[in-house]
């Protein structure tokens, strides 16, 4: 991950825009709160398959990042396979620095 983007995702961190965790984040897509969702590229295919399902159907972006650790360590936590940005300004500033 690019450090910028991670510097970005932990600053989202502790203003309490993230969401982790499969089944939450899949709620806030539901929802309509995610603005942005990070997956880890080693996800399992079924966590994977799920969560892009949901953000295509709800028009969220999903953007593949790097692996669980990273995700995790880029917002001061464990391992993290799914994280969700809730704020829209932070969601473009990620998501821009990520493609």
């Amino acid at each position: 991950m690019i450090p910028k983007a991670a510097q970005m995702l932990g600053l989202a961190m502790r203003a309490r825009k993230v969401i982790t965790g499969e089944g939450l984040v899949v709620e806030a897509v539901r929802n309509g709160k995610a603005k942005l969702v990070l997956l880890a590229a080693d996800a399992s295919a079924n966590t994977s398959k799920k969560v892009q399902d949901k953000c295509a159907h709800y028009g969220v972006p999903c953007v593949s990042a790097t692996d669980r650790y990273e995700l995790g360590r880029a917002i001061g936590k464990d391992e993290r396979v799914t994280i969700a940005v809730t704020d829209g300004k932070l969601a473009e500033s990620i998501q821009r620095l990520l493609t």
